[in-house]
């Protein structure tokens, strides 16, 4: 069952009790998502959300962006011991020494895939399915989660299991797990607003 916040809106049974949260859910969650830098930065904020609530991470994720160069494979490749000693010692990102270490090396695997990680995420991508009618309705994981988390380690990623794989697909687009009479539309056009959080 989803709720109907104060605008009237029918929306998805997460916990929206903040504008972040809505805002997030409403224009970024479940839009397609291109762009290899792009989808780095979200394959790292999943991994930092492990164990976590995601509304931890969407307040923390200016000072992510700051502290990982905007998330630049490029230059989060070239991040040595000086840049991990600096990214422990602040209190603005969470500061966890394996998902930081996981996250530069992560970005130097992804910088060198024969592949784009645009390309090489999206062949994972199910095909279209029915939106979920309840929250109980939505997996954890799936098939094509699992596949792509063990492609992603045979690749050498760490910090992505079958879970964050698949979290990873919700957030992006490649999945859309509104429920079925949530507002939100799976297509960008539908609800034009540019993501500024």
């Amino acid at each position: 069952m989803t709720v109907a916040e104060d605008d009237g809106r029918i929306r998805c049974p997460w916990p929206l009790e903040t504008k972040l949260y809505r805002d997030y859910h409403d224009f970024e969650w479940g839009k397609p998502l291109h762009g290899d830098d792009a989808l780095f930065e979200r394959l790292c904020l999943e991994a930092f959300q492990s164990g976590l609530s995601w509304i931890t991470i969407l307040r923390k994720r200016p000072a992510f962006r700051a502290a990982f160069a905007g998330f630049s494979i490029e230059r989060v490749a070239e991040f040595g011991e000086a840049d991990a000693a600096r990214l422990l010692a602040d209190t603005g990102i969470v500061r966890n020494r394996l998902k930081i270490e996981a996250a530069i090396s992560n970005a130097r695997v992804a910088r060198d895939l024969d592949i784009g990680l645009d390309t090489l995420l999206w062949s994972f991508a199910p095909a279209q399915r029915p939106r979920p009618e309840t929250g109980a309705d939505v997996p954890a994981s799936t098939p094509e989660s699992i596949a792509l988390a063990k492609e992603l380690k045979r690749r050498g990623f760490r910090f992505v299991g079958p879970t964050t794989a698949y979290a990873l697909m919700q957030a992006t687009g490649m999945v859309d797990d509104h429920l079925a009479d949530c507002w939100v539309g799976s297509d960008v056009s539908d609800t034009v607003r540019p993501v500024t959080f």
